[in-house]
């Protein structure tokens, strides 16, 4: 009995001491923001961590009439407050706007790992249920306000993408795709989801994004990885830190592109009706590494995870290592910066806010939990050029920020981005609760 407590003893000191050193000692980034952004990033030497430096904003919510502050030449109102956790936003053909109220199911575990990852998550403002609710609102005298607000869907799992396809509505849950009949603006949907295909789920990256395919017949679907770089085998990360291509017809689906550690935000291209996605990229390199990006995606792209980020850099971590790939893997189009949490993404097509930010893309930055300094919290845009890609030395544009004070705390976070009906760009934040507009100043 003696023993068995000055082993446990000892065990908490060595614990101790090691949150001491920790805490002391996080990695700090040593290259400049800017270089690790745009087509040709910094990529320098990786510094590996056994624990990951932990640097999450703590959230204090926005107090009176505060808001984010928008790019010189736009103005920022609220759309809609008072929601529960939204984080991804679709517009009907009617210009009614589908929010997803939704978080990561119950996790899994307990110990040390799962106590961390509860902590952060808190601190993060991410700990609350899932509403698992679909919201539907209506700015009917176009005044930039939703004025109407329906409880549009109920009884999801976690749900996150939506789309119309073939006068059906299709919704991402974390655990599969299903889809409702759709008559164009109905406010509530009574119908039981159809089954067209399961995900697996489990683990990390629990959220599922999706976009019809140009095609008219398909859909693409990201499924993030279930871990940082397959620490848990490969067989659990089955059909994961892929895009599928889903056939609704025949219920099935294809691997579309791999290596994709969590691809979010995705959207067609209007300057090629090419298939785009923001990805998240690996933890635990360093503050400076590796840069999550913008890239567009064919059919049968591998980018690399987890054997390799940005192209072909080797992640040493990686057991077994994979030497034979490496020259299989793709490099991305654009770096949008080390631990952003790219999640949102649209295009200018949908969105006028003046010739500053008429060509390119707009990604909505959740922000880093594991870098110092902070990175992230805010809104992007890309340029791109009239080829379609984005443009040589551009680096990222703020559009919107804010979303820290003056302290550092979160007042909000921004996941998913859209255009409005008016060529407004809709925001959502999910730590705020709030649909924020941002238009042209008059």
């Amino acid at each position: 009995m003696l023993k068995h407590i000055l082993r446990v003893a000892a065990l908490v000191v060595v614990i101790a001491v090691a949150v001491i050193v920790y805490l002391a000692w996080p990695d700090t980034a040593q290259v400049p923001f800017d270089r690790v952004t745009g087509k040709r990033p910094a990529i320098t030497e990786a510094r590996v961590q056994t624990i990951p430096t932990v640097k999450v904003a703590d959230v204090v919510g926005w107090q009176g009439n505060e808001a984010p502050t928008p790019a010189a030449g736009l103005t920022v109102r609220a759309f809609a407050k008072g929601l529960d956790h939204p984080r991804w936003l679709y517009r009907l053909p009617n210009g009614d706007v589908l929010v997803a109220e939704t978080n990561s199911p119950p996790r899994d575990g307990g110990g040390i790992q799962g106590w961390v990852m509860r902590h952060l998550l808190g601190k993060a403002g991410a700990a609350v249920p899932s509403a698992n609710r679909i919201t539907l609102l209506r700015d009917a005298n176009g005044d930039g306000v939703a004025e109407e607000r329906h409880v549009f869907m109920t009884g999801l799992n976690s749900p996150t993408g939506m789309a119309l396809l073939g006068g059906q509505l299709y919704v991402a849950n974390t655990d599969s795709v299903v889809r409702v009949p759709y008559v164009e603006g109905t406010t509530r949907i009574t119908a039981k989801p159809e089954l067209i295909v399961k995900l697996n789920g489990g683990g990390n990256h629990w959220a599922r994004t999706l976009v019809a395919a140009p095609d008219g017949r398909t859909l693409y679907v990201g499924v993030g990885s279930s871990s940082n770089i397959a620490e848990n085998g490969l067989e659990a990360e089955k059909f994961r830190a892929n895009i599928l291509q889903v056939y609704p017809d025949q219920k099935t689906f294809r691997i579309f592109a791999s290596g994709l550690r969590n691809p979010q935000g995705m959207a067609i291209s209007p300057f090629n009706n090419q298939l785009w996605t923001v990805v998240n990229e690996r933890d635990m390199l360093g503050s400076d590494l590796a840069p999550d990006y913008l890239t567009q995606v064919e059919l049968g792209d591998q980018f690399g995870w987890p054997w390799f980020y940005w192209g072909g850099y080797p992640d040493t971590r990686v057991d077994p290592q994979r030497p034979d790939l490496q020259q299989y893997a793709k490099r991305p189009d654009y770096a949008l910066g080390p631990h952003v949490a790219a999640l949102g993404l649209t295009f200018s097509g949908d969105v006028t806010l003046g010739n500053r930010f008429a060509s390119g893309a707009f990604v909505g930055e959740h922000g880093s939990w594991n870098r110092k300094p902070v990175s992230g919290y805010k809104v992007v845009f890309i340029p791109f050029a009239p080829r379609g890609f984005p443009v040589d030395g551009a680096k990222p544009v703020d559009v919107l920020t804010g979303f820290l004070d003056k302290d550092g705390k979160a007042r909000g976070r921004p996941v998913g981005v859209i255009g409005d009906k008016a060529g407004g760009l809709l925001v959502a934040d999910d730590v705020g609760n709030t649909i924020w507009r941002v238009s042209q100043a008059k």
